[in-house]
């Protein structure tokens, strides 16, 4: 019997996110990309933009109006924030399934979103159809969405840092702390002087030290698995290499607990046994970017700091595969029923 092919299209699909979709798909024998948007390299050849899917993608860029989207099982927004609202609905009514990459659809609180993405929401009455997708904690509702929000890239390796410690009320959840790395590529594919070799390299720094617009998403999603607000320091650090998140996660013990590394070990083990992209290392081994560079894995291993009662746990990720793409196939997988590592086991590059 004659397979049926998953029609696929990438709006805005010029970005570092939009190639990676593109890397990861074009070697599917179940996905036909059938139309790749762009308003400026319209009637460009996709390979001539990015020569790495030379011999592998064999498509003109379309604008982002083409008829074919309405014609595709799913279609991916790789778009910057604020660009899916506004067509969303369309696709939607047309019955196609939408996996939006940007953080139009993330944050519940439209008023939040509204204050921290600097904009008014054009569609806030699709907002609470959308499906928040982070398969390890939604994978139930992921199943029979038509609209995912896929996670930021932060959220995604803090979320899964914090989980298990917050489903077995271990710590107290108002002075919880996030020291996260990123390699430049999380800004995205852009002329933007703080992002040129000669003033990232040789050189790290904080940045957005006054709040970053993943702070809201991270507290709204972590809020659900808690029994107390979540209080969050979070600080991004912007860090000299191209690929790759690592965060690291304080949390203080709860008043009266005792607890010890062994059995915060079997916790994060237990919690993400059944889990085929959340790698929980063997105790005394920590995570690197470079595990986990160019794979959907994020790797997670905990400790315990006895003098200051405080668990803390490291998160490894891709911020283009786990963080981006990688996560939004995830989603594609499941919501299509098929199985959820499907042109998602590529081992990470090393060096």
């Amino acid at each position: 019997m004659e397979s049926i092919l998953i029609k696929v299209g990438i709006i805005g699909a010029t970005g570092y996110t939009g190639v990676e979709l593109l890397r990861l798909l074009a070697l599917r024998s179940d996905v036909e990309i059938s139309v790749v948007t762009s308003r400026e390299l319209a009637g460009v050849a996709v390979h001539s933009h990015f020569p790495n899917l030379r011999g592998h993608v064999d498509l003109l860029f379309s604008g982002p109006d083409s008829d074919l989207l309405g014609e595709c099982d799913v279609v991916f927004y790789a778009t910057p924030h604020a660009v899916a609202m506004n067509t969303v609905a369309d696709l939607l009514a047309m019955g196609v399934r939408v996996i939006d990459l940007s953080a139009d659809f993330r944050i519940q609180d439209i008023p939040l979103w509204e204050q921290w993405y600097k904009t008014k929401h054009v569609c806030p009455e699709i907002v609470a159809t959308a499906v928040y997708g982070l398969p390890e904690v939604n994978r139930e509702k992921i199943k029979g969405a038509q609209l995912i929000a896929v996670p930021g890239c932060y959220p995604t390796a803090i979320q899964l840092g914090f989980l298990p410690l917050l489903e077995n009320s271990l710590v107290e959840t108002d002075r919880l702390i996030a020291d996260a790395k990123s390699g430049v590529s999380g800004a995205g594919r852009k002329a933007v002087e703080d992002f040129l070799l000669c003033e990232a390299t040789e050189s790290i720094k904080a940045y957005a030290i006054s709040g970053h617009r993943h702070h809201p998403e991270i507290c709204e999603s972590l809020n659900r698995y808690s029994e107390s607000e979540i209080r969050l320091t979070f600080i991004p650090h912007l860090t000299p290499m191209i690929r790759g998140i690592l965060a690291t996660l304080y949390a203080p013990v709860k008043s009266g607990i005792e607890v010890s590394v062994e059995q915060l070990q079997e916790v994060y083990e237990r919690r993400y046994a059944d889990e085929p992209f959340v790698d929980v290392l063997p105790q005394g081994e920590v995570p690197a970017t470079r595990n986990v560079k160019g794979s959907n894995k994020c790797q997670i291993s905990v400790a315990y700091s006895e003098d200051t009662n405080t668990i803390v746990v490291l998160s490894a990720e891709d911020n283009l595969v786990k963080g981006a793409a990688g996560q939004a196939i995830q989603n594609m997988n499941i919501m299509l029923g098929l199985d959820e590592s499907t042109g998602l086991q590529n081992i990470a590059l090393l060096p």
